[in-house]
């Protein structure tokens, strides 16, 4: 059995049912096994071959991902990892992940980004968790609304989602620079949005669509299914929202006040969406929604220097860090990062070091989502020089939370 190697187009439909069976063995319907087949890039994918069978896979999107500044940063997007269940505890996790770090470097990208079944996993090849995501079952009969002024002056509308698909898009596309974490979706993503294979409703509609508008322009969408339900007391319907962007306040409201009324429905179900949402400051019972965290977009530096030097710094930061990467160990050592809200650099230095912490806990607060003081409390970040720690923390925020709009 070799090590990992690039997958040839030939090679797709075996490596990816390794894949399909490693979640699980569900099929997936032809429309969303072309569509994943549409966007693998080959010469970024890797597979493990014993014989004619492959026990193991890998791959990586070509992403540019905003970070904090509202710059896009070439960012590798780590996906369809698997191993077969006869191959464990050889080490081809292991082999797959040293590959694909040195393609990544030799290839100029800083980061490297990836969602996990199994958050456990990626630790020790130097992801850290850079974001969440909120998830909610709101019980719209009893947390009501109040709008901002304005609202009522969106005008929504029923549209078919592929219809206004590009339109939805220009929407998504402005909003990427405001928010650190976000993805430029490349040609074809898109239309994964729209997947929706009767299999996977759950007994749910097919997906809806709605856009707000001002002034005849879209200025946000939403998009949902509704499962039906009754008992004898009557409709017990569920709103399960997929989408929703916008583009101002008024008609992010607009949206959300359409959702909680839809007719015959008594909950709305979110996942996926950031922290500081804004339907929690609309909302008059919190309690009544359920919010609940879950870890979202986990974020490895590949090279520290240019990842650190990519972002923007929301006070002056000027400390040296000690850094430690068993796995990428060209990152191991000194640096001083110099930066404020207009730049930053960093560089490799002999002066002695103020903070220490290893690459995984720097991947962490890459972001600005989880904050150097907090890991430091948990014992992953050491400080050396007194002040330096919470120089750092406060520089390394971010006005809004990271947020990570869908998988990959």
């Amino acid at each position: 059995m070799a090590g990992p190697r690039v997958l040839r187009q030939d090679e797709w439909d075996p490596w990816y049912d390794t894949l399909i069976r490693a979640f699980g063995g569900v099929p997936e319907s032809a429309e969303e096994r072309q569509a994943w087949r549409s966007v693998t890039e080959f010469d970024r994918s890797l597979g493990v071959w014993d014989g004619d069978a492959c026990v193991g896979t890998a791959g990586a999107f070509s992403f540019r991902m905003t970070v904090p500044g509202g710059a896009l940063v070439p960012a590798a997007g780590v996906t369809m990892v698997s191993v077969a269940a006869t191959h464990r505890r050889r080490g081809l996790l292991t082999s797959m992940m040293r590959r694909q770090l040195d393609d990544v470097r030799s290839w100029g990208e800083p980061l490297a980004v990836l969602t996990a079944s199994e958050p456990a996993i990626y630790g020790r090849f130097g992801y850290g968790t850079a974001t969440f995501q909120l998830q909610a079952e709101i019980d719209t009969r009893r947390a009501g609304l109040s709008v901002p002024d304005g609202t009522d002056g969106v005008r929504l509308r029923y549209a078919a989602p592929a219809e206004v698909l590009d339109a939805c898009e220009a929407v998504y596309a402005r909003l990427v620079p405001t928010r650190p974490g976000m993805l430029e979706r490349r040609a074809g993503w898109e239309r994964l949005r729209l997947l929706d294979p009767e299999s996977g409703r759950g007994g749910a509609s097919p997906l809806q669509c709605v856009v707000a508008e001002r002034d005849g322009e879209v200025t946000g969408y939403a998009r949902y299914r509704v499962e039906p339900r009754w008992d004898h007391a009557g409709a017990e319907g569920t709103v399960v929202l997929s989408d929703l962007d916008a583009l101002d306040p008024e008609s992010g409201a607009a949206l959300w006040r359409f959702l909680f009324g839809i007719d015959l429905t008594s909950t709305l179900r979110l996942r996926m969406r950031p922290v500081d949402d804004a339907w929690q400051y609309l909302v008059s019972d919190i309690r009544r929604c359920r919010p609940r965290l879950r870890d979202a977009l986990f974020v490895r530096l590949v090279d520290v220097g240019a990842a650190l030097a990519a972002r923007t710094y929301q006070t002056p930061v000027d400390v040296v860090f000690e850094v430690t990467d068993d796995f990428c160990p060209w990152n191991s050592g000194r640096w001083r990062l110099s930066g404020d809200p207009k730049g930053a650099s960093c560089e490799r230095t002999s002066d002695a070091a103020e903070v220490a912490l290893s690459v995984r806990e720097l991947g962490a607060a890459y972001l600005g989502g989880v904050p150097l003081t907090a890991l430091a409390a948990a014992g992953r970040v050491r400080e050396l020089r007194r002040g330096a720690l919470t120089e750092a923390s406060v520089g390394f925020g971010s006005a809004v939370a990271p947020w990570l709009p869908h998988g990959f």
